[in-house]
């Protein structure tokens, strides 16, 4: 056993992941490779059911060639049930719903960190590690576990981690945070990575690869495109202006392809499961203040005490705007940005920072409501 422990390194056969596991032997861990399958393309659709990103064939066989060049074990393990019955039906459930899910999240937090450390246990490794692009430390004062940006605000993911309790993150190691992307490509070339150091970085998610939502949607739910076609357009008056082909197709902030032709440009603005309609309208009517958010995580403090200051993002890249944050009661966050936000979509992850640290965040439930004198004194906070 190493000095410096042993550690488990997810493996998804792409650059980032392969670095983490060979730049953590190169400092003395005792490193184990694992590579999770979470989907099975045979029945996934779309691309002709090519494989591509982390789950196929070929991205286990690129893992694998990396462990075996440097000296580590690797092993392949199959949650394919544990990822459809909780990723893949909450997936579903929540376009069902009318709000647009955030599925990379759910992962982190319900699926692959659990995995993980169950894996973990197994192999009697004393910690996780994956190649995230944030940062992971303990704070003394605070007694806690703290999680921060990465160095790369390009390719920071720390909006993805908010979920992970102090348990996980305990265990968790991320040394990519403290590197910028080009830097950990030159690290491939150098460690000999030859098989995975210009791979591109894989932005669709893992289940959908030719990222077709509503084609996804359609394959999954038995008749689902026949129940909801016929809804319609509706302005915010209720005025009818067309029709579309079913509210789980369609997300908020959405321009184009609504096929709506009112002489300006107009977004969806609302979406209504319960009458299977949409409402669109100018952009000015995407824009709103307040939030409310529910299934919390705080990393930073267990809890807030009153309003605090904060910076909140709504979605992955939004450079997020100054806020403020209390707790109506321990599982909701209700926020009150400083200035009108741009398409707050409920399904999204909220996620809270101050400075560089993530002090929380949960599920965007609701949009707008009476806080606007919280929504004042916000315009007044510190960012």
């Amino acid at each position: 056993m190493s000095k410096k422990g042993r550690v488990l390194v997810a493996m998804s056969g792409g650059v980032d992941s392969s670095v983490t596991a060979v730049l953590l032997k190169e400092r003395g861990y005792d490193v184990v490779g694992l590579t999770m399958k979470t989907w099975d393309y045979s029945t996934s659709g779309g691309r002709d059911g090519k494989e591509v990103g982390c789950c196929s064939i070929e991205s286990m066989n690129d893992a694998r060639v990396v462990a075996t060049e440097h000296g580590f074990p690797h092993f392949v393990v199959d949650l394919r049930e544990e990822f459809g019955d909780w990723v893949i039906e909450r997936f579903t459930d929540e376009y069902l719903s009318g709000r647009t899910p955030n599925p990379c999240v759910l992962c982190n937090t319900h699926i692959k960190w659990d995995a993980l450390l169950q894996r973990a246990d197994d192999l009697d490794c004393e910690y996780i590690a994956t190649g995230h692009y944030a940062n992971v430390r303990y704070d003394d004062e605070r007694d806690r576990y703290l999680l921060s940006r990465g160095l790369d605000r390009n390719k920071d993911q720390s909006y993805a981690l908010w979920g992970l309790p102090q348990e996980h993150l305990a265990r968790s190691i991320f040394p990519l945070g403290a590197y910028e992307k080009p830097e950990i490509r030159e690290m491939a070339a150098e460690f000999g990575l030859d098989n995975v150091a210009d791979k591109p970085d894989s932005y669709e998610i893992c289940f959908i690869p030719d990222n077709d939502y509503p084609r996804f949607l359609k394959d999954r739910v038995d008749g689902l495109e026949e129940e909801v076609s016929g809804g319609t357009f509706v302005l915010s008056d209720g005025t009818v202006v067309g029709e579309h082909d079913g509210y789980p197709f369609y997300t908020i902030g959405q321009r184009r392809g609504l096929d709506l032709a009112l002489g300006e440009r107009v977004y969806v603005t609302d979406i209504d499961p319960e009458t299977n309609t949409i409402t669109v309208g100018p952009k000015e009517e995407l824009m709103e203040q307040t939030l409310t958010a529910h299934e919390t995580n705080l990393v930073k403090y267990p809890e807030l005490d009153g309003e605090r200051p904060a910076w909140g993002t709504i979605r992955y890249n939004d450079d997020g705007a100054g806020c403020l944050a209390w707790q109506p009661d321990e599982d909701t966050l209700k926020v009150a940005f400083a200035e009108p936000k741009r398409a707050i979509t409920p399904g999204q992850s909220l996620v809270l920072y101050e400075d560089e640290d993530v002090l929380g965040g949960g599920w965007i439930h609701e949009v707008g409501g009476a806080e606007n004198e919280a929504a004042e004194r916000a315009a007044e906070a510190p960012a």
